[in-house]
């Protein structure tokens, strides 16, 4: 990985004529100003322009000192999610530039080309002088090579956050298992404690998500495939979704699998995992504890858990209710590709106007929240707020 510098020119502003500085337009020939055509100042109407940039370099920073790297795409998310992509997008580039700019951020390119950021010593000192505790990450950043699996975890949190979801990558929930954990006890490896069957063998193993978050019903699970899973990977994937319903680690039931995929490839291959094991499991005997799963459209399966059922004579029968969901889709690479002038050719499908961020939600769910603006004039010290998203 190597750093990206560049030179840019000074700052260059020109100044709209208004009726003060027009010779003659204190005329009574002049046309009057037609205020329909003033363009809303949206959030700045309630909020100076100074303090709002500051608000938008803390959350921002305060992003980067949590994941110590990451790309525009995800300011975008965790600043603007409430607003159209390309105006998302804008500001969010217009924060990197000027954060660029002023030595707070660096700026790199992997291997795979991709733009990454991380927190400069001068960034973390700007963030320290505003009461948020930061530590640089620039020497992490140049040991990275292909942190696209990462990048793409850390996206979906965002994601679901923006949401309204308390949502956390695998490093953030593996602290959390274990902050309790005393001194000389094991620590706590992953949510599910499962038994793999693969190749002819038998092993117990942990399993634990990519990204996680807890919604109202339940705990969603989100893996990222960049790659076709091999043999033992498929096996993991088969005991996950045949999980759905049980207990987890954190507490709450794991009530949906979301396995988002960066090609088509990896697709079928997941579809295929997917539909024979709904056909194997079609075939299990009546039981208490049996999962079926059950195939509702071409990416949408449904995992069903057989469980007793008290009748009012004190007889049990066995019935089947619905665990939770199980839904493969691709992961939006084309929106980091997005240029605003739009020659790239790319679409900014799938932002937060529609149904697929984090995931397509089921018609049997309710709908997505729209998110809303995390900038409030209100906030006394936004960088202490920010550091608690």
């Amino acid at each position: 990985m190597r750093l990206e510098r560049s030179a840019r020119g000074a700052d260059t502003r020109c100044t709209v004529g208004t009726p003060a500085n027009i010779p003659g337009a204190d005329s009574p020939l002049s046309p009057p100003v037609d205020t329909r055509r003033q363009v809303a100042r949206g959030i700045t109407s309630r909020m100076g322009s100074w303090p709002l940039q500051e608000a938008i370099w803390i959350r921002s920073l305060t992003l980067v000192n949590r994941f110590r790297v990451i790309r525009t795409i995800d300011i975008a998310v965790h600043c603007f999610a409430e607003r159209p992509f390309k105006a998302a997008l804008s500001a969010a580039q217009r924060a990197v530039r000027g954060m660029v700019k002023q030595s707070l951020l660096a700026r790199y390119r992997t291997d795979r080309f991709m733009t990454v950021y991380g927190l400069t010593q001068r960034g973390a000192e700007w963030l320290e002088d505003r009461g948020v505790d930061a530590a640089a990450s620039v020497r992490r950043v140049t040991d990275m090579t292909n942190p696209e699996h990462r990048l793409w975890a850390q996206f979906l949190t965002l994601c679901a956050q923006a949401r309204g979801a308390k949502a956390m990558t695998e490093s953030e929930l593996l602290q959390l298992l274990n902050e309790k954990v005393e001194t000389g006890k094991p620590v706590v490896q992953g949510l599910l404690q499962v038994t793999l069957h693969s190749l002819g063998k038998r092993r117990s193993i942990v399993l634990r998500p990519d990204a996680v978050s807890v919604e109202q019903d339940g705990l969603t699970w989100f893996e990222v495939d960049r790659s076709a899973r091999g043999s033992n990977r498929a096996a993991a994937l088969r005991t996950l979704v045949l999980s759905v319903g049980a207990k987890t680690t954190l507490g709450p039931s794991l009530r949906r699998v979301i396995i988002h995929t960066r090609a088509e490839r990896i697709r079928m291959r997941v579809l295929a995992t997917l539909t024979r094991l709904a056909h194997d499991t079609a075939n299990n005997s009546l039981a208490e504890g049996r999962r079926l799963l059950k195939l509702v459209d071409g990416e949408h399966f449904e995992v069903w858990l057989t469980v007793n059922e008290r009748l009012e004579d004190g007889r049990v029968q066995l019935v089947d209710v619905l665990a939770g969901h199980v839904l493969v889709q691709e992961l939006p690479v084309w929106l980091p590709r997005v240029r605003l002038d739009g020659r790239d050719g790319y679409s900014p499908r799938g932002w937060f106007d529609e149904n697929q961020l984090p995931y397509a939600r089921p018609e049997c769910m309710p709908a997505w929240n729209a998110p809303h603006s995390v900038f409030s004039p209100k906030a006394t010290n936004p960088g202490k707020a920010m550091a608690k998203h």
